[in-house]
């Protein structure tokens, strides 16, 4: 145990962010940068050493957090790196991505407040960057057999890294023209800065992956030439289908998908525009829809210098505390949440439904007309009485993904079925109904977070490995009909 008095003598602390007016005037992250070091070992000793951790549950990795919360009270940094990467290719990630269901599942959190393991866990790996403690991993052999991953997201890249350190031969097929997916290009630079994603990068080169970039998969190379090149195929595709909102002004100007506005941002980042072609500055932005995704474009619209920011959601306001009746302790809460974007301005609306925008004579969008909603037998129903019209000259629309990607012929090139919610089929090894064919992440599961994409692109290693080579030495922290209220 950490420390025996910990969770008694200290309570928690969390990384300190840069000041509002400070940090919307750049893209840099929002924490200030080594302030976690002089508070994170009494926080990692607020660890209780539980004879059940419940956090290991929480969390689809299985993360060994009681061990390396010890090494890192213990300022043992290489000790806690090596542990955090016994079940997490990419600590750095989850460390600034992840909601952190483990820290739902803590047992101190049962009546107080929980250990702060999403930055411990960061705290570990940007110091094992730091002293030089992430270093490549080179196979002591060579399997002779080659895997194509198609999908260079959080699943895809962690199929792959498993999967060339296990022996094979690994090339990742991206359709855009850099690696990461929507790491990459859906996560906003202030969230996670992208030299993260291109160190690892480089990891996985020194380890022997090979990247194709530009390539998409049933467009510019059929799905029958991938599997007579390759013994094997992981597919980690995600689920790119963008949930539309067909109601009338739909086609006036203006009105973006989320997936449409955030990566011209992230573009604008690696050097390829001066200023994105759809941009927030000077105008009245509508964000619909109150999920992560839509906080990344209230972030975003802060930055480039919004008149004003307005999010929507049709659901009701979730509750500050959890429900011991609805949403009982282990289990991950739907909470109300104040990310680093709503500290830094902008009207968040609940129980609201939109009903139709209104443009100019010139066909862009001025005006988003919405109403009030209410639950009543079960079914969301407008209350009569409440429209009105608020100022909307962009509008971005982040309410979530439908499934895999259709359109590219990818899904019918292979021959894949698909399971009654949509997504690519596969069984207990995470096979396809396509012999040597494979599924991870979000285009098996479903839209979910970055802790399943990598648990998932890990697991599907081990069940592709077997298939190769008839045994597997590889980690499979899940199975695919695993599922959490993280989900």
């Amino acid at each position: 145990m950490a420390d025996p008095k910990g969770f008694l003598n200290h309570g928690r602390e969390v990384a300190t962010s840069r000041p509002v007016t400070e940090r919307v005037k750049d893209w840099n992250e929002v924490h200030v940068p080594g302030s976690l070091l002089p508070i994170i070992s009494k926080q990692a000793g607020r660890c209780m050493d539980c004879g059940i951790p419940f956090c290991h549950n929480g969390c689809p990795l299985g993360n060994l957090i009681p061990e390396w919360n010890d090494y890192a009270y213990r300022g043992d940094w290489q000790a806690a790196s090596e542990r955090l990467h016994a079940t997490n290719n990419f600590p750095e990630f989850t460390g600034r991505l992840c909601p952190a269901p483990c820290e739902s599942a803590c047992v101190l959190g049962i009546n107080q407040p929980p250990v702060t393991i999403k930055n411990v866990e960061v705290s570990i790996i940007d110091k094992a960057w730091e002293a030089g403690d992430v270093a490549p991993r080179i196979p002591e052999r060579h399997s002779g057999h080659t895997v194509a991953v198609v999908g260079s997201g959080p699943a895809g890249l962690a199929a792959a890294q498993q999967l060339t350190r296990a022996g094979h031969t690994v090339a990742v097929y991206e359709r855009a023209d850099r690696i990461g997916g929507l790491l990459r290009y859906g996560i906003p630079e202030f969230k996670m800065e992208k030299r993260h994603i291109n160190r690892r990068i480089e990891q996985m080169r020194a380890e022997g992956t090979k990247f194709r970039t530009g390539i998409e998969i049933g467009r510019d190379l059929p799905a029958t030439a991938l599997r007579k090149r390759y013994d094997a195929v992981v597919l980690a595709v995600g689920a790119t289908t963008p949930r539309d909102l067909p109601v009338p002004g739909r086609e006036l100007g203006g009105i973006h998908q989320a997936m449409e506005y955030l990566p011209l941002a992230n573009k604008v980042q690696e050097g390829d525009y001066v200023t994105p072609p759809i941009s927030a500055e000077g105008k009245h932005v509508v964000v619909i829809g109150g999920g992560d995704t839509g906080a990344d474009c209230v972030g975003t619209a802060h930055r480039q210098g919004a008149a004003s920011v307005t999010q929507l959601e049709i659901m009701p306001r979730p509750g500050e505390e959890r429900n011991p009746l609805s949403q009982p302790w282990p289990t991950f809460p739907l909470l109300y949440k104040v990310t680093s974007a709503h500290e830094e301005g902008g009207e968040r609306t609940y129980s609201v439904a939109t009903t139709h925008f209104e443009g100019d004579a010139d066909g862009n969008v001025q005006w988003l007309h919405l109403t009030e909603v209410e639950f009543v037998d079960g079914k969301l129903t407008h209350k009569p009485g409440t429209e009105r019209a608020i100022p909307a000259q962009l509008v971005t629309l982040a309410m979530g993904f439908t499934g895999t990607d259709r359109d590219n012929g990818l899904v019918d090139q292979f021959g894949l079925d698909l399971d009654e919610r949509g997504n690519i089929a596969r069984d207990a090894d995470f096979r396809t109904s396509v012999p040597g064919v494979f599924v991870a992440g979000d285009a098996g599961r479903g839209q979910s977070l970055i802790v399943w994409a990598i648990a998932e692109g890990r697991s599907a290693a081990r069940g592709c490995d077997r298939h190769l080579t008839g045994a597997s030495d590889l980690p499979a922290p899940i199975r695919p009909t695993d599922r959490s209220l993280a989900v």
